[in-house]
Parts: C-alpha cells; structure tokens; sequence
C-alpha cells in the first residue's frame, strides 16, 4: 500500500491521502456545477488512472457494470411506454379536477410516484407534469402548489423497486458483489414503498401549505410573461414610413432600437416568413417584439399605431392568427439552449418558431430577448405552427407544459407494451431471469414492435448519467482497494461509539441524504456503498440494512433544485424561490429519517 503517514486523528497511506484528495476535488466540482457531472467524472477517472489509484486494466470496467447497463435499459423502456400511449393514457383517466387541494396534490403526487416505480423518475415527471397543470388549471390550483409535490412523489416513487432509480440499482449490484446475490426486483418495497406513501401523504396534507402564499397566487401563463410587455402589435397607416418597405429593411430599421419583426399580417393572412422581400403596405398590421420603451419610439418614428392588447383574450389571440399556437415549455438540466442566447440560437431562421418571452424562478425577464442566457428550469414562450411547435420543443431539449396529443400507431398497442414490460417484471420477480437480461428482452421488444424506432434507441438514454456510473464505478472500487473505505468506516463506528447499533445506520442516511442533496444521486450511491459494507463488515453484522440505508438517502433529495433533475424542472413553472425547497424538503427528510430507520432494521434486521 504504501509508506503510512498520521495525519490527526487518523493514519493513512499515501494513496488514502491522494484518493481523498481526488474525492475532495471531485465533490467540489460537482457543487460548483460549472461543468457537467459526467466531464468531472471522466477526468476524475483519467487522474485516478495515471496516478495508479485505479488500475488501468480496470478503467473501463464501470462501463460495462451490470449496474450501468440496466439503467440504460431503463431508460429505453420508459421511452417505449411514453411512445405508445401507455402513459398518458393512465393520467388523462386518472388525473381529474379535484377542488380540494390536498386530494389534487395527492393524487398527482401518488400516480407520479406510481409510475416512478417501473420507469425513471425523470421521465415519469416530464410525462405527468403537462397532464397536471392542466388538471389543476381546470381545478383552479396554481402550478405553485402542485409541481413541487409532483417533483416529490416522482423521486419517492422510485424508493419502491429496483428498477425505480439509478441509486437502487447501483445498491443491488454493489450487494451481489459482496453476497453473491443482488436485491431482486420488489426488496426495495417494504422500506421504500412504506416511505414512499408517508412521504407522498406528507406532501398532500401538510407539505403544499408550507410553500410561500406569494408562489401560490400566480395563475396562468398571462401572468407569468405579461406577453404584452415584449410583443405589440401595430398598425401601418397610409401615412406611416413603413409603407413600401420589405420586410427586410423593416427589420434592420426596427433592429436599430433592439426590435424586431415577428408576423406580418394582410388581410387577415400571415405574410410566409420566406417572402422576406415582399413590401409592407398600409392596413398591414405588424407583430413588434421589443423592450417596453422602445415601442413608443417606433410608433413615432415609423407613424406606426399600437394596437390595444388583446391579453385577456388569449396569448394565441394576442398574435391575431388563427393557425397560430403558442406553447409554454421548460428547459431542461441537458439542453443545449444552456448557456445560449436567443441570437446565438436563432430560432425563427433555424426552426422556423418564434421565441416570445422566458420566466426565469417565476419572474418575467424584462430586458431585451437577445442578452437573456439560457439556464436550466427556465420556462420559454414559443410561438409558430402547430405541427411545428412540437418537434422543435423536443429538439431543443425542452419539456413541454401543456398536453400533446400522442399518436397510437395500432390499436392495442399501449396494452401490448405494457404486457411485455409486466412479463418481463414477472420474470424477475420469480427469479426465472436475471434483471439485466429481462430488461433486455423488454427493450428488444420494444424495437421489434416499432415501439421504440431503432433511430430513438440512443436518443432515449441519459448519455451524461451512463458516463457518469462508468467513470465513478472504478473510482469506488478505489475506496476498497486503498482500504480508504475501512478508514471512513471507522470514523463512522467512532462516532457512534457507546450508542445503540441503529445509530451507525441513521449516521449512514442522513449522510447520504446530505451529499445527496448537492450532487448526482447515482454519484453519491457510488461513493458511499463501499462505506456502507466496510462499515457492516467492521460491526460484524449483516450488510442489508446499511446499504438499504444508502439507497434511501441517496435518493432523498429534497432541500435544494440542484440535488434532483425533477426539482430542477420544476423550479421555473412553479415559480420557486431556492429557499422553497427547504421549507418543504427538511421536515419531509426528517420524517424519512423516523420512518426508514426502524423499517430497515425491521425488515433488514443487523
């Protein structure tokens, strides 16, 4: 191993000390968040590797982990469940507007949950999120009171099996290596699924209430945008200086105060936006997206009349076309608008739609379009075709918030793809197969049936959390191989010297849940699995109920919008502050905590 060298109150090799310090690093750039979690795992595996920490034989080991294959699997079967109409069946007949609003929480929350269960947590969220905020719309329940719950009963949901999130079936690989046999398929429901309904009935009874009145006052996406205050429309007068100009030079005149043209509209028909050159004439009536005080100066500069808003009509109105759609739609943690700006994007030119206004935390951006900088939760106001708008929403990678109408190539085919997942689940439930290879079968499945087109297979996975398991894979395997997890152990057991057993398990979880709530879930299960049997091993006692602790706590994250995708999502249409989370995610965590202890050690027994 190595010289041995004290460093108060420890004694560590000099690989325990380099490994720590990789550690260190490693966290420090996940907080940070200025690069994606699976570049800093990937360069944290390359300075492993060339400092000798993880053989270079064993690099690419975590690639091809059991663990990191079935959740790319995972992945590709919620996509044929969302692609058949499987999904959205289920919540347009079980998603009714409830006037209670416990009962329209709770029941979000529990089907989200539901459906977290079999499939990833994320997708369930972005399948059920439009269908709820349209069921509470009709309800007369503000996207404030039901999203942060739905982003809840997601994750919990995934507590209940195997399969339910990445962290879970990361434990059950780490238990086979250990035991020579994983968890199977419904282990996880006795602790998980218990947390998962106290925590879902939390956050419908006692939890909405704890969110700010202010965040649960705003109602509709009118008052989210206040559209009016970027996009106008004005009329061309037989005085006015736009006559004869192309729509060209009408753009370059309008740019000269940050302004731009959006739709020009001729008796009642919208001008092609590829008929550029065509000259403006009087009685046309001009869409203008610019600041609020620019439209005064183009008023007067062009002889130009605005038009009286028509916000309280409808958004779609406000545009005065009848083939025109305006959707809302949040940007998702992995999109490539990230960072981007509306110029550098160029929405009309390359996708053939207009972007109207952003929302960013529940606040309108005032200032010109062109400077704002795209950020995950962002909520965008797109405007173009209907046939258009859909596509280009999925490409840019956001999610949309308002229901789409899914396509089911053959009758019966949700039926089918929900039978071949349940065939597959039964065969992992009576042992006849092992998970990865049912899974298998299930997605081949899929392709066969066209459920899943072959051109979608690699579009469906979560490429960046792939990578990620396969760089921090090795690395845990590190933590055991340099003793480093027998030293972290013993801290542990240390300092919950003179205290009952089920201490060193609460320890466990709430660190866990801690470290879970600033980095990647599937991250923080790798790191501390291997803690968690060196720990169970130094007790002497069984290592159930401590990597069960683990898989609780890893996917417990509730404090903050960074710790999970779907609170992310949720951040923009909700219009929450970061300090929402709190308010509603401690008591939540503290409550797991009194729950999931004693269950584990209940059905887990030390």
């Amino acid at each position: 191993m190595g010289r041995t060298y004290s460093f108060w109150p420890l004694s560590m090799t000099v690989e325990q000390v380099l490994l720590i310090a990789l550690l260190f690093l490693l966290l420090t750039f996940l907080i940070w968040g200025r690069w994606r979690y699976d570049v800093v795992a990937v360069t944290a595996l390359v300075i492993a590797t060339a400092s000798g920490l993880v053989p270079a034989e064993r690099a690419f080991e975590g690639f091809g982990h059991p663990a990191t294959i079935t959740v790319a699997l995972v992945l590709i079967i919620g996509r044929g469940l969302q692609n058949s109409g499987a999904v959205d069946l289920i919540g347009r007949h079980l998603l009714p507007p409830l006037k209670a609003p416990s009962a329209q929480v709770g029941v979000s929350a529990g089907l989200a949950g539901l459906l977290s269960t079999v499939m990833n947590n994320v997708a369930a969220l972005s399948i059920m999120m439009p269908a709820v905020l349209q069921s509470a719309v009709r309800a007369r329940h503000t996207p404030a009171t039901v999203l942060m719950p739905l982003s809840f009963g997601s994750i919990l949901g995934g507590l209940a099996t195997v399969i339910g999130t990445p962290p879970n079936i990361i434990i059950a690989a780490v238990r086979a290596d250990v035991t020579g046999r994983p968890f199977a398929m419904f282990d996880f429901t006795p602790v998980g699924g218990v947390v998962a309904v106290i925590g879902i009935g939390f956050v419908a009874l006692v939890g909405w209430r704890l969110i700010p009145l202010v965040r649960r006052q705003r109602q509709t996406a009118e008052d989210l945008f206040e559209v009016d205050a970027y996009v106008g429309e004005m009329t061309v007068s037989k005085e006015s200086k736009a006559v004869g100009m192309t729509l060209t030079e009408l753009d370059d005149r309008l740019a000269a105060d940050d302004a731009m043209v959006l739709e020009v509209i001729r008796s009642g028909q919208r001008i092609a936006r590829r008929d550029r050159g065509t000259p403006v004439c009087a009685g046309d009536r001009v869409v203008v997206e610019a600041g609020v005080k620019a439209f005064d100066a183009i008023a007067s500069d062009l002889n130009l009349a605005m038009a009286g808003s028509e916000k309280k009509q409808g958004l779609g109105r406000l545009l005065g076309l009848s083939d025109a759609a305006v959707m809302e739609a949040v940007v998702a943690p992995r999109s490539p608008l990230l960072g981007e700006t509306k110029e550098s994007v160029r929405f009309r030119r390359r996708y053939g739609v207009n972007l109207l206004a952003v929302s960013r935390r529940g606040q309108s951006f005032r200032g010109l379009l062109k400077t704002f900088r795209f950020r995950a939760g962002d909520v965008l106001l797109i405007e173009g075709e209907p046939e258009v708008l859909a596509a280009t929403v999925g490409t840019i990678g956001c999610l949309p918030l308002s229901e789409r109408a899914h396509f089911i190539r053959q009758p019966g085919q949700a039926v089918l793809s929900l039978v071949l997942f349940a065939a597959a689940i039964a065969a992992v439930a009576f042992q006849l197969i092992a998970l990865p290879a049912a899974l298998l079968c299930a997605a081949c499945g899929f392709v066969l049936l066209s459920v899943v087109p072959p051109r979608q297979i690699y579009d469906s996975i979560d490429w960046p959390v792939v990578v990620l398991l396969g760089a921090m894979i090795p690395i845990g395997g590190a933590l055991q191989s340099t003793g480093l997890t027998a030293v972290l152990a013993g801290m542990v057991i240390d300092l919950c010297s003179g205290l009952p057993p089920w201490t060193v398990v609460t320890v466990l979880l709430v660190v866990t849940m801690t470290l879970s709530d600033i980095i990647n879930n599937a991250a923080t299960a790798v790191v501390m699995a291997p803690v968690a049997v060196a720990t169970a091993g130094a007790l002497g006692g069984s290592v159930d109920p401590f990597l069960m602790a683990v898989a609780v706590g890893a996917s417990c994250a509730f404090l903050t919008p960074i710790g999970h995708q779907n609170n992310t999502l949720v951040l923009g249409p909700g219009g929450y502050a970061f300090g929402d989370y709190w308010r509603v995610g401690f008591p939540l965590e503290l409550l797991i905590v009194v729950v999931a202890v004693p269950m584990i050690l209940w059905v887990w027994p030390m």
